[in-house]
């Protein structure tokens, strides 16, 4: 929701706002106060006109580490369970993937963004990690990641994943933030971004059966801090102070 933030910011105009979280697909809200059904994002956004963009929070949360949610309740269980939410000190917004087949046999998604209340007011979102913070983090776990991966030889079993890795010390991504985010918040997204693809890919063992489960295992250590640390990336890139 960067772009939800940038909008309450006064950097970019709400037309953009939809187009840009969407890219195309169809998203709809759910809960939406004063609505009686789902309605689309577009006719959502509006719940979010009177906060500060420093009231709009992204919340990428695991098991284990459920930072920037409030106390036990449906927002933080279906937050936890789908890894993301958008957190405000009234509400909160989680998205769900929802899959679908057309009468012709078609398959397509839709995100449904569920609308939550959060009863504990003025919650504590938990410690902020700064961009600085979070970039120098990503870059020890990056380098301490791909030591242990080489010396797991993982380019003989994932060429793609090694290759990946490599390349992330001069990454090229389109991926960016909206206006109104200072260089270095820009410059971090971007990097997480291109890592949060090469661990998705990892996520997924060799073809063949070419790793056995104590190499899977230690892939998954080594990876793991990584994991974590792109998370925090993420999350500190979306959440820092714009500029108008």
């Amino acid at each position: 929701m960067a772009w939800v933030r940038a909008w309450r910011a006064g950097v970019v105009p709400f037309d953009e706002v939809t187009d840009e979280i969407t890219n195309g697909e169809e998203h709809l809200a759910s809960d939406v106060p004063g609505t009686w059904r789902d309605v689309p994002l577009r006719e959502a956004l509006p719940i979010f006109a009177k906060l500060h963009p420093d009231d709009i929070r992204l919340v990428l949360p695991a098991p284990g580490d459920p930072r920037g949610l409030p106390g036990p309740g449906p927002l933080t269980g279906a937050a936890l369970l789908t890894g993301e939410a958008v957190v405000t000190g009234a509400f909160g917004l989680v998205p769900e993937v929802c899959r679908h087949t057309s009468g012709s046999g078609v398959e397509f998604e839709t995100v449904l963004w569920r609308v939550h209340p959060i009863e504990q007011t003025g919650f504590n979102r938990g410690f902020q990690v700064s961009p600085a913070e979070a970039e120098a983090e990503l870059t020890t776990a990056l380098a301490e990641a791909t030591t242990q991966l080489t010396r797991l030889d993982v380019a003989h079993w994932r060429p793609e994943l090694a290759g990946a890795l490599a390349q992330l010390r001069r990454p090229d991504s389109t991926a960016n933030l909206p206006p109104g985010f200072d260089p270095r918040s820009r410059r971090l997204f971007a990097r997480a971004s291109v890592l949060d693809q090469v661990l998705a890919l990892a996520e997924h063992t060799a073809p063949g059966g070419a790793v056995n489960g104590y190499e899977a295992q230690q892939r998954d250590t080594a990876l793991r801090p990584l994991t974590a640390a792109c998370r925090r990336a993420l999350v500190a890139a979306c959440n820092a102070p714009l500029s108008a």
